[in-house]
């Protein structure tokens, strides 16, 4: 099954860059992602830009309307995430506990819903 590691920070009570706080954090960031590949579980991730980058869309009433920023306004950011691929969620979380940032925020579990189930 396929579950996606949702990495959520909050800025300031991240390690700041430039200090030895960031270098370790990042190089656990290195080290649980070929933890990850040497297991076999690793599909897929990536850091994202800051929120200032973001923009969202929606449409009411026909309309598409585009809007700068996230759509909701929250101290955590959405900065990265991991796709594995794990027998369950006791083994996503084992993943997502060796996430540097659930020592400053919060990593989210979801599976992925499977729209093509074998046999199908």
């Amino acid at each position: 099954m396929q579950y996606m590691l949702l990495i959520y920070g909050a800025p300031e009570a991240e390690p700041a860059y430039g200090t030895p706080e960031i270098a370790t954090m990042m190089a656990g960031y290195g080290a649980l992602s070929e933890r990850m590949k040497a297991d076999g579980t690793l599909r897929g991730g990536e850091g994202l830009q800051g929120v200032e980058t973001a923009t969202s869309l929606r449409i009411r009433n026909g309309k598409v309307e585009t809007m700068d920023g996230p759509f909701a306004t929250t101290k955590e950011h959405l900065g990265g995430y991991y796709i594995v691929d794990v027998p369950d969620l006791d083994a996503a979380l084992k993943y997502a506990a060796m996430v540097p940032s659930a020592l400053y925020g919060t990593v989210e579990v979801r599976p992925l819903m499977d729209y093509n189930p074998a046999g199908n």
